[in-house]
């Protein structure tokens, strides 16, 4: 687990985008595409997974767990507010990951109990992906990595300028949606974020 944490991509299903970013170094990826009929999301998680798997990416399905199996992706992630972790957990299996967002420490532990394998925790720099995303006190991001047994990924706003400032912090590695995606250049945006990543997270 902790490897394919360590420069998680988030995308919204460009798969062209998704294809360089998995050259450049990505080492797993989410496919978050709200607001998509269900038939078409299932058609576009499952091109998706296409790619991932030609690459042995592990591929994670936002707030759809049940999209999630249907395709026979590596597991879901859920939101804080995209439905129940303990139902989502029953029904993906042992045999799944499950990732929850968390943004405080009683969010962490609750999901921990709750059978999340892994946490997505910030926005550690504020971002523009999400409207209601304040910034996260590195004090509190690092207070939540040090709380639980589980890894926890950083998220929110990270891009090569900034990623080093969360040196320390305990992360298993680092979410990127526009560090990666939005850069013209999707692969050595994914390439020098995966090299600060390794020097940052040494597994």
């Amino acid at each position: 687990m902790l490897n394919y944490l360590l420069l998680y991509a988030i995308s919204d299903g460009d798969l062209a985008a998704i294809e360089q970013a998995l050259k450049g170094g990505a080492t797993m990826l989410q496919l978050r595409a709200k607001g998509l009929p269900d038939d078409e999301l299932l058609a576009l998680a499952a091109r998706v997974k296409s790619i991932t798997d030609a690459f042995d990416i592990p591929l994670i399905i936002n707030d759809r767990a049940d999209i999630a199996l249907k395709i026979d992706a590596a597991g879901a992630h859920l939101g804080l507010s995209d439905g129940d972790l303990r139902a989502a957990r029953d029904l993906l299996g042992p045999g799944k990951r499950l990732g929850a967002t968390a943004r405080t420490v009683e969010q962490a532990l609750a999901a921990q109990a709750a059978g999340a394998d892994y946490l997505g925790c910030g926005a550690v720099f504020g971002t523009r992906t999400k409207s209601d995303a304040v910034p996260m006190p590195l004090e509190l991001f690092s207070e939540i990595c040090h709380s639980v047994k589980i890894p926890v990924v950083a998220i929110g706003g990270i891009d090569r300028t900034n990623i080093a400032q969360l040196k320390g912090c305990g992360m298993a590695g680092f979410a990127v949606v526009s560090g990666i995606f939005g850069r013209e250049n999707v692969e050595q945006a994914a390439r020098e974020l995966r090299g600060a990543a390794e020097v940052l997270c040494p597994t």
